[in-house]
């Protein structure tokens, strides 16, 4: 699937969509997720906090678990909208680098505007992978 600018906002809006749903009492930090799978199928994720810390669960992931749980496991694209255009966390970016290695991913701020664009092979080099479980 070609990623072209139409392609790129549509993801950026479902992203901020996404953002709206964001649970965030706590950090007052709200983030949309959006993937992209290669069905054409969007899924949408906002973070969901929790007054355990821990058991809160970042928009990427949640965008990611909903896609893997209707059985879309081949990822086109992911875009993140936060207030100030922050990359996805590091327990995010492992997740991520397991269902695709280079995925390309869209770094806008709240106003919707792409600030950057990254990919996962980027932002986690040498990736831990099912192939490292190999025997």
């Amino acid at each position: 699937m070609k990623m072209d600018q139409e392609v790129k906002q549509s993801l950026v809006d479902a992203a901020l969509e996404a953002r709206a749903a964001a649970y965030t009492p706590y950090s007052h930090y709200p983030v949309g997720a959006a993937i992209l799978t290669r069905s054409g199928n969007i899924y949408r994720g906002a973070n969901i906090e929790n007054a355990s810390y821990p058991a809160t669960v970042c928009a990427e992931r949640v965008a990611v678990f909903k896609a893997v749980s209707e059985g879309e496991k081949e990822f086109v694209a992911l875009a993140v909208v936060s207030r100030n255009g922050a990359t996805p966390c590091g327990i995010c970016r492992q997740v991520l680098s397991e269902f695709a290695k280079d995925l390309p991913i869209l770094i806008a701020n709240e106003d919707g505007a792409i600030r950057s664009e990254t990919n996962i092979k980027l932002l986690l080099p040498e990736a831990f992978g099912p192939g490292d479980l190999e025997q």
